[in-house]
């Protein structure tokens, strides 16, 4: 009963929140079935808990205090769940290692780009520095994306495209749009943890799709839609977060006939797309954009503290998400943010950062590869891309438990299980190679797998 406690006290549960079942939640305790079951009924009674048949058990809300950063509890206390790596990447103090993060150190990105951006925006008309954003975002960095879009074969007007604040807003404005509590989306599985941390926000029905080497299972991808009526699919084409697979040019022709037939809307998530050799099938490029929205931002390429994502999709739907971001954030992202970005983007630098990183991060993941297999943790697949390893661990091995372990010696790790929907990936654990290179690691790893 203390623990739960706990947990609501520190905004682990929140109210509405599941629990875990009786037989999960004895087990992480260490304590029987029939204790936990004491535990949720004594707290059912004090009002802190209510039980729904055939469900479970869930936060009433009744025991929260009022928010308080003196009172919350530290984040290891926390459960793995679609929002453990997060907190403990963000929260995470300056010793700590972060081979779970979903980004890059500071000396891989261009910093010397950047900083000549600021400069050049320093010296930018006062209305850059002091106004709010266009409607449909900067002029200048959506004629470069237009320009890059069309590269791909995928020639759009200016209407068709806006800009956000980051790529997550990008994808909460369209479930703002589309969806309402109780659809039900497909994405993944597993898929990126924070999808499910959005839409678990939105309060829909999250529905898991098997991925394979080549992209989402398509009968199973086929069999959910005749099921289940969904309204969005959520997905990476290029460099899947978190397997580093790309979808193959059969599995992109299928799933396109298959979602076109139904009516569901795809939302395609290009974030990892430049890191690719050479492009791979495009969703939103075979579809010419009728059923498929296109997202992405620069975050992960340029800078993370330089937020800036958009939204590519049919005019009519780019018209209403304009809208809809005005009447919630009053506008797109700080021209300030946008204008570095187009400065970096216009000149060679960024296409010479690229493939500089590109060959940088063959060698990288060909070492971390390497220094894994040596203590039994191998690749799901070899990547052409992306600076993500989806590995399995050795039998027996569960990445939850490695993650909390290796958390005590202050190295964030990200399991499994919080990238799967149906938790049906506790034996894989996800790397970040750029940020494998500290020594105390492996030793780290190696010690948390053979700890009883």
């Amino acid at each position: 009963m203390k623990a739960i406690r706990t947990k609501i006290a520190s905004r682990a549960l929140g109210p509405g929140d599941r629990l875990p079942s009786i037989r999960r939640f004895a087990e992480s305790m260490g304590v029987s079935p029939s204790t936990v079951v004491e535990a949720y009924g004594r707290l059912e009674a004090a009002g802190v808990l209510r039980a729904r048949r055939g469900s479970g058990f869930y936060v009433t809300g009744a025991d929260m205090p009022p928010m308080a950063l003196g009172e919350m509890g530290s984040p290891r206390e926390r459960a793995v769940d679609p929002f453990w790596v997060s907190r403990q990447s963000l929260d995470a103090e300056a010793d700590v290692l972060k081979p779970g993060c979903g980004w890059m150190p500071a000396n891989w990105m261009p910093n010397t780009a950047i900083r000549k951006g600021l400069r050049s925006v320093s010296r930018a008309a006062e209305g850059v520095l002091a106004d709010y954003s266009t409607a449909y975002g900067s002029p200048r960095l959506r004629r470069l994306l237009i320009g890059r879009f069309a590269e791909e074969g995928l020639a759009l007007p200016p209407e068709q495209i806006m800009l956000t604040s980051s790529g997550t807003e990008a994808i909460d404005l369209v479930c703002r749009l589309l969806l309402r509590p109780g659809d039900t989306v497909l994405v993944d599985d597993p898929c990126y943890f924070n999808f499910q941390a959005l839409l678990r926000a939105h309060q829909v029905k999250i529905c898991g799709i098997p991925f394979t080497p080549a992209g989402p299972d398509v009968a199973a991808f086929e069999s959910a839609i005749a099921q289940e009526q969904p309204r969005l699919y959520i997905t990476n084409s290029a460099l899947h977060n978190p397997t580093g697979a790309t979808i193959s040019p059969q599995t992109a022709h299928r799933l396109l006939r298959i979602a076109g037939a139904s009516g569901l809307t795809i939302v395609e998530d290009e974030i990892f797309a430049d890191f690719e050799p050479a492009p791979s099938p495009r969703l939103a490029v075979l579809d010419g954009m009728e059923r498929v929205i296109r997202i992405g931002s620069f975050s992960k390429t340029l800078s993370a503290s330089i937020r800036c994502g958009y939204i590519a999709a049919r005019a009519a739907w780019i018209e209403s998400l304009v809208d809809l971001q005005i009447a919630t954030r009053f506008g797109g992202p700080s021209p300030v943010s946008t204008e570095i970005i187009a400065a970096v983007l216009e000149g060679g630098t960024y296409r010479r950062h690229m493939d500089e990183l590109r060959l940088r991060l063959i060698r990288a993941r060909k070492d971390i590869a390497e220094q894994l297999a040596s203590i039994g943790i191998s690749p799901w697949i070899v990547p052409r891309g992306g600076f993500y390893l989806w590995c399995r661990l050795p039998q027996g091995q569960d990445s939850a438990v490695i993650a909390k372990r290796c958390m005590e010696e202050r190295i964030v790790l990200a399991p499994g299980n919080v990238f799967s929907p149906t938790q049906s990936a506790a034996c894989f654990m996800r790397f970040n190679v750029t940020q494998m290179a500290d020594p105390r690691i492996l030793p780290a790893l190696r010690k948390a797998m053979q700890t009883g």
